[in-house]
């Protein structure tokens, strides 16, 4: 496996956008998985993320190898406890909560996931995690126990990416959360791409091409969609290469 996070860094450098598509273990139908994915292939997708604020049945590790098994493309792990990891993946955004300030989600379960990542081949990729507020309460919400900041709120939001870069984040990913009624406003984007030297993620309440664009040319060097495409696989049809 390539290095993924240079390969991000040569992306970024040579003005490459990148498109991350998020599959829910709990949302996922397995039976599909293979038509799924002959969709991902003929679209403009580069990587494949796996998480959930949740995994009550413990089907992370399932849902990885069978698709690892279907895809080629780096499969990244998006957490939502330590209990969602899986050595089957290729990597794993190792994140830190830094909207919020519940200590559970900053450092604590990053210290449980630590001898498992010790041991592990998977390549770590530093994040800092801004939940923004998308006009949605979301299960990070629920789960974390954190308020999202107020998109109004551009100088907290910036100065929180800022924080991270400084601690050594080697990502920052500003989220407006599933199924978020409002994605990141462009000029939130730009703002913080114009103060960053690392690359910035975009997630939550992207649903059309037009909004990808949007966010592509503010300034996000990674967006991730999820539920666009659980709830209407067509919109590949709209990101073909």
């Amino acid at each position: 496996m390539v290095n993924i996070y240079q390969n991000i860094l040569l992306a970024q450098k040579e003005g490459k956008k990148l498109l991350a598509v998020l599959i829910d273990p709990e949302k996922i139908e397995l039976e599909n998985i293979s038509s799924f994915f002959e969709k991902v292939h003929q679209s403009i997708t580069t990587h494949i993320f796996v998480g959930g604020s949740t995994d009550k049945n413990n089907l992370t590790d399932k849902v990885v190898a069978i698709i690892k098994k279907e895809t080629h493309l780096p499969v990244i792990l998006f957490p939502g406890d330590v209990s969602q990891i899986s050595q089957k993946a290729d990597g794993i955004l190792f994140l830190s909560l830094l909207s919020g300030r519940n200590p559970e989600y900053l450092i604590e379960q990053q210290i449980k996931a630590a001898p498992f990542l010790k041991s592990s081949n998977l390549q770590i990729l530093p994040t800092g995690y801004i939940l923004i507020d998308g006009q949605k309460e979301t299960a990070t919400q629920k789960v974390s126990n954190t308020k999202p900041i107020d998109q109004e709120n551009r100088e907290l939001i910036l100065n929180t990416a800022l924080a991270g870069e400084f601690s050594g984040k080697k990502l920052i990913y500003i989220e407006a959360g599933s199924g978020a009624t409002v994605p990141v406003n462009t000029n939130i984007i730009t703002l913080v791409k114009n103060h960053l030297s690392i690359p910035l993620i975009i997630g939550g309440g992207i649903r059309t091409k037009k909004q990808l664009e949007n966010a592509f040319y503010a300034g996000a060097d990674l967006v991730v969609i999820g539920t666009a495409f659980e709830n209407d696989e067509s919109f590949f049809e709209d990101l073909k290469k």
